[in-house]
């Protein structure tokens, strides 16, 4: 595996995030909670740029009337379709197969 210098820890407090381009694949660099990760540029839904979505939370199991938030800073969301991503594991949140 080929190591490529992206950014400094510094350079991303968190919930910061970095797009770098390496060769031709453009990587979005995230700091989720002091954790960094690292997630392509592309989302697999229909191709758009995912990395410039929202980084926010998501609505959790609840009952019914009920309305819970949670995982703020962890959701990664689809600027075109909403499509949710969690940035700690990068599974669809849907789908945890992948889309």
């Amino acid at each position: 595996m080929n190591r490529h210098p992206a950014a400094r820890t510094g350079e991303l407090p968190p919930g910061g995030r970095k797009l770098v381009t390496i060769g031709r694949v453009q990587i979005g660099l995230f700091n989720v909670s002091g954790e960094f990760r690292a997630y392509r540029n592309v989302c697999p839904h229909a191709g758009a740029p995912v990395c410039l979505g929202r980084v926010g939370g998501t609505s959790l199991p609840s009952d019914v009337y009920e309305y819970k938030y949670g995982r703020e800073g962890c959701i990664l969301r689809c600027p075109w379709h909403g499509w949710e991503f969690d940035l700690r594991t990068g599974e669809h949140l849907v789908d945890r197969k992948g889309a």
